[in-house]
């Protein structure tokens, strides 16, 4: 992989969630700074949002956001990040979409989802006929399709190199048991650290 220990795609497109790729984002890069802290640049990974078009992406609540690469000059990459929002539903009816997923799936060491994702995922073919999950007001519609087996109640089902997040937070506890997976509990640990996340539903923690 070169300078780089995994190279992470993230797929933006008009109308995607912000927090379901952006909550994933900082935890990638969180890593990063963690180990640049401790004097480690060989095990950096690299993340890149990736367009179907390189350029201006808005999304789901008004953000407007660059991409670094469009499909046709995305490098090879270790893990695939697909976020879900009102764009996702749009993007299931894209061919090209669902060709760029499927081609980059295959040669993925994981292939993840947040939120309405996973109906990406599921329509291009790497989630077909396995266990995933979405965000709740979603279940029923990703039921009624038939491609897959739908699971509640997880804030991450893992099914081999499929991990699907339900919705918009989940999305972090997912990428901080990736970086688990490709760095080791001890990382994922000090990257939570960092971004001091230790989240309490909000009428428990309060004062």
């Amino acid at each position: 992989m070169g300078e780089f220990a995994n190279r992470i795609g993230i797929l933006i497109f008009d109308g995607a969630e912000e927090l379901d790729f952006v909550g994933p984002w900082e935890v990638f890069t969180m890593s990063n700074e963690v180990f640049a802290l401790r004097g480690d640049k060989e095990t950096a990974d690299r993340v890149l949002l990736v367009s179907e078009t390189a350029g201006l992406i808005r999304c789901a609540k008004g953000m407007r956001v660059q991409s670094d690469v469009g499909f046709a000059d995305c490098p090879p990459l270790d893990v695939l990040l697909v976020p879900g929002g009102q764009g996702a539903r749009r993007e299931v009816d894209n061919p090209a979409m669902l060709q760029w997923i499927a081609d980059r799936a295959a040669g993925c060491k994981w292939v993840t989802s947040v939120c309405t994702g996973s109906l990406l995922l599921t329509e291009a073919g790497p989630a077909a006929g396995r266990r995933v999950t979405t965000h709740w007001g979603f279940v029923d519609a990703l039921e009624e399709r038939g491609k897959a087996e739908v699971l509640t109640d997880y804030r991450y089902v893992r099914d081999g190199n499929l991990v699907t997040a339900a919705g918009v937070s989940a999305g972090i506890d997912m990428a901080l048991w990736l970086v688990g997976q490709l760095h080791g509990p001890e990382q994922a640990r000090a990257t939570q650290m960092g971004m001091q996340y230790d989240p309490a539903p909000p009428y428990q923690a309060e004062i």
